[in-house]
């Protein structure tokens, strides 16, 4: 009896909780992009090296291939280069005079979901918008798409044949198999299965604990990486502290984490009329959590943290993905919903009991204010997990929740800063601790000879204000007193490969413009008229 109900449960928590879409249009051969080239010189810029060291420029960075060769220092700020330390550029060697740019690492997106038929927009969408905010690595956290088409596009990007980050593909737990599993092994066989396909890694959102104790071990047996999603359905007998302890290598979001710091109960406290199943209970009632979770500081608070940290945990917290359960109307109304939102993400996007994330059915005031409150106690422990030794990363979740691609990321970094984290901090966390958390460090996450020529180019200090790096630019005013918009990363270089962002930009558009011309919705973002009842 209690294998049936463990099979149910499992059943319920991949309906609930894992979407799986039919797959979008596949990505388009590459026409943007030049290089790599034999050797590619960067002048003057100033290096942000992902590794916490402060900017240090000018340098100049070559490039041989899709390698980084060499940083040389040729001078120091505001007097002439010393010409005579520069590296000579040949003849057929490729020169970019970035005199007071800023060199970052390549971005990596921990948690980036392509979309599916649901969402509706192409993959080239998504992949160009990634390119265009600097990121140039995602995780592919479940591959609802099937495996085999996050592969071909896998394949397609290491040999750069279109526009799109590197991927690593995890795939959901139990996809593919036959109903949920009864017994261990039955999930040992699937998880060999899977890293023999060539998997990088697997996504869970719950399963009994023989079972998930069995899929974790098996993981590790066979070098594949780990997240999870701790679904509310089964977190009461797997918490976060469960699953670091059998082995998982990362979680997302942060379900699972307060409950592991409770200490006058057991089982959240949910109001008797409460339903999964409604989207709005579950997001509303996930927004009022952590106040029941021991409080910062606390020993409970503080033994969960450093037995976390002990065991190598990584947190990817996604908080930018949530953000509409605080304040709906700023993210509905975000600068690059009129130029960038795809109608059919649009469409997505709307109140509806049918769709996952969509569960604007009556948000109220008060929802919003229990998900401020929420996000202070949840960013009061990434901070403290941070300071205290702990690895957190960037993943973004876009795709959902009126969150597009690459700009929902660069709210992640806007979002860990209000949690506490330094810009250096923050830059920190998008790459070398990306780069870590997906063993990929000796090749990509920061700026040193040796690694992926994974770069990002912007004309703004983005230490100064991470708004620069957004695809619509910062708002500001001019010194003729003249509002303007500055900004945007201008280049983005993916294993050598000079991407224009700006190019990127325009092709999204066109995009857009051609899927609301289609759909009949014309120029902007869909928006229902105010007619009072």
């Amino acid at each position: 009896m209690q294998k049936i109900i463990n099979s149910l449960v499992l059943l319920l928590l991949l309906l609930a909780s894992s979407p799986v879409f039919c797959a979008p249009d596949a990505a388009p051969d590459r026409e943007r992009g030049e290089g790599p080239f034999k050797r590619l010189i960067l002048r003057g810029v100033i290096v942000i090296n992902g590794e916490g060291a402060p900017p240090i420029g000018p340098m100049d960075v070559v490039i041989e291939g899709n390698r980084i060769a060499s940083i040389v220092n040729v001078g120091s700020p505001g007097v002439p280069v010393k010409e005579s330390e520069r590296p000579e550029a040949g003849e057929d060697d490729r020169v970019m005079q970035l005199e007071g740019y800023y060199l970052l690492p390549g971005f990596i997106d921990m948690h980036a979901h392509f979309g599916g038929d649901d969402q509706g927009a192409p993959a080239e969408y998504p992949a160009k918008l990634w390119l265009a905010h600097g990121i140039t690595t995602i995780r592919e956290p479940g591959s609802f798409n099937g495996l085999e088409w996050v592969q071909n596009h896998q394949r397609r990007s290491e040999k750069n044949t279109i526009a799109a980050p590197r991927i690593v593909p995890y795939l959901g737990f139990g996809m593919g198999a036959d109903g949920p599993f009864l017994e261990p092994e039955e999930a040992r066989v699937w998880v060999r299965g899977i890293a023999s396909d060539g998997a990088s890694g697997i996504k869970f959102f719950g399963a009994p604990p023989e079972i998930m104790a069995a899929a974790l071990d098996e993981a590790r047996n066979q070098g594949l990486g780990s997240a999870m999603h701790h679904a509310q359905l089964d977190v009461v007998q797997w918490n976060v502290l469960d699953s670091a302890r059998a082995g998982l290598t990362s979680m997302e979001h942060w379900y699972g984490l307060p409950e592991a710091m409770f200490e006058d109960q057991v089982i959240q406290d949910y109001p008797a009329d409460y339903n999964y199943s409604n989207e709005q209970d579950r997001f509303g009632q996930a927004g009022r959590l952590w106040k029941e979770a021991a409080p910062p500081g606390s020993e409970k608070w503080n033994t969960v943290r450093d037995e976390l940290i002990e065991l190598d945990f990584t947190l990817d917290p996604t908080l930018t993905i949530y953000e509409a359960s605080r304040d709906l109307m700023r993210e509905m109304n975000a600068d690059w919903q009129q130029d960038y939102a795809h109608p059919s993400l649009w469409a997505f996007f709307q109140p509806s009991r049918y769709a996952h994330g969509s569960y604007w059915f009556d948000w109220t005031t008060a929802d919003e204010i229990a998900w401020k409150q929420n996000y202070q106690l949840w960013m009061q422990f990434l901070d403290d997990y941070k300071n205290h030794g702990g690895r957190v990363t960037l993943g973004s979740d876009s795709g959902y929740i009126w969150k597009l691609y690459g700009f929902g990321y660069i709210r992640e970094m806007e979002l860990l800063q209000e949690a506490g984290f330094s810009p250096l901090e923050v830059i920190r966390s998008a790459t070398i601790e990306g780069a870590e958390a997906l063993g990929m460090d000796d090749r990509i996450g920061s700026i040193r000879p040796g690694k992926l020529a994974d770069l990002v180019i912007t004309e703004y200090n983005p230490l100064e204000n991470f708004k620069v790096l957004y695809g619509t630019g910062h708002f500001r005013l001019n010194d003729d007193n003249q509002p303007v918009r500055v900004g945007g990363v201008r280049y983005t270089i993916k294993d050598g490969i000079v991407y224009d962002a700006r190019e990127l930009l325009s092709d999204v558009r066109e995009i857009v413009i051609e899927a609301r011309a289609d759909a009949g919705t014309g120029p902007g973002p869909v928006r229902l008229p105010y007619v009072p009842e």
